[in-house]
């Protein structure tokens, strides 16, 4: 039976990219190479919206999130971090690795946190460097507005850097008019590849910040990638066929617009939170994301359960972490995703739900809900 990935990475890959990262690779020091990353280059500055330079980095997300600590701080300096799921939480985790004062701020799992919790940390905490936030919590379907807390850091010194490692591309995002020193993604999202590249913008006002950072750093230091990206070079050796399929599917997102790629997101991600009340259910998040639906499960239904169940039905769902383990299931829609993928990811909870016992709902219910969103 043939999987249909509905986890919040790695997504689907189009047949156009495994079309071309199936082609005979070429070495990375030489002119082939350089137009192909210079072509990338220029590609990923309209997805990240920034005059700034976007590197590259042979990484997952989280790669790129450390990467990001240890080129913004510095061995004396205090920063936030926002610890509302587990990925907010690796914010805090990678800064106390390095021996930063890092301040928390704790948000409810299933909440997003609002602009005066930061404003507050920064005006009872004078000096600090860096705030840490993350765009979609996967974790726990949240997510946050990044333009307003934009706003509301712009009386301050402190940078902004975001994990939007699922996020981009999903949800509006303006690294420069909102003030974004850094942003950080990975391959496996909205991007539509493989798992193998992080990816991290650089606001043009944040490399006096980089040139004075004194953290321990060899791979992961961002002038050595500065230095190359002007000969559109990197500084260590390339995942060569991911940077291939990496030109094909910036294409695909360029040729669909970026706007019209965020409302087909929230379009598909509103037919199936409609599908879902129609079994009966709710949402765990109170602030939800269009990466993906966090379906909060009733008393006495287990979502390991329901996760197998789903994958023998061909539906490859993602379950809850830590203390949702569980309580709740992930339904992802982002990347290469239509309504059709939709539809069928319903279909199969429809009969995943009556496989386990669970009967509250008429077959057909939430398909025809979500369809009634996709007519409308």
């Amino acid at each position: 039976m043939r999987t249909r990935l509905f986890t919040p990475g790695p997504v689907m890959v189009p047949e156009r990219a495994l079309l071309k990262m199936a082609e005979p690779i070429f070495h990375h020091r030489t002119p082939q190479y350089e137009t192909l990353f210079s072509e990338v280059n220029a590609k990923l500055k309209k997805l990240f919206l920034t005059e700034g330079d976007v590197i590259v980095l042979a990484s997952s997300g989280t790669g790129a999130m450390e990467t990001a600590v240890v080129n913004i701080l510095s061995r004396d300096d205090r920063a936030v971090a926002v610890r509302g799921g587990k990925f907010g939480e690796r914010w805090y985790e990678i800064c106390v690795a390095y021996g930063i004062d890092v301040i928390p701020i704790d948000v409810e799992w299933g909440r997003a946190v609002r602009p005066e919790q930061i404003k507050k940390a920064l005006d009872e905490n004078p000096g600090v460097k860096a705030v840490f936030t993350t765009q979609s919590e996967t974790s726990t379907g949240v997510f946050t507005d990044l333009k307003v807390i934009g706003e509301v850091m712009r009386g301050y010194d402190a940078a902004l850097v975001t994990d939007a490692v699922s996020g981009l591309g999903v949800h509006e995002l303006r690294s420069d008019e909102w003030g974004l020193n850094m942003v950080v993604s990975g391959s496996q999202k909205t991007i539509m590849l493989p798992p193998g590249l992080g990816f991290i913008s650089v606001s043009p006002n944040t490399w006096g910040i980089i040139e004075r950072s004194d953290l321990p750093k060899y791979y992961w230091d961002l002038k050595k990638y500065k230095k190359l990206l002007a000969r559109n070079q990197n500084p260590f050796t390339p995942p060569v066929s991911l940077i291939v399929g990496l030109n094909e599917t910036l294409d695909m997102i360029l040729e669909e617009g970026l706007e019209n790629m965020w409302a087909r997101h929230a379009l598909v991600a509103k037919a199936m939170k409609a599908g879902v009340y129609a079994l009966g259910l709710e949402l765990f998040p109170k602030d939800p994301s269009n990466v993906l639906t966090a379906i909060k499960l009733p008393e006495g239904l287990d979502g390991g359960v329901l996760v197998k169940a789903l994958k023998k039905n061909g539906i490859f769902p993602a379950g809850g972490q830590e203390s949702l383990k569980g309580k709740i299931i992930r339904i992802s829609h982002i990347g290469y995703m239509d309504n059709y993928d939709i539809l069928s990811a319903l279909s199969g909870l429809e009969l995943s739900l009556k496989e386990i016992g669970y009967t509250s709902f008429e077959p057909g219910e939430a398909v025809r809900a979500a369809q009634k969103v996709f007519i409308a």
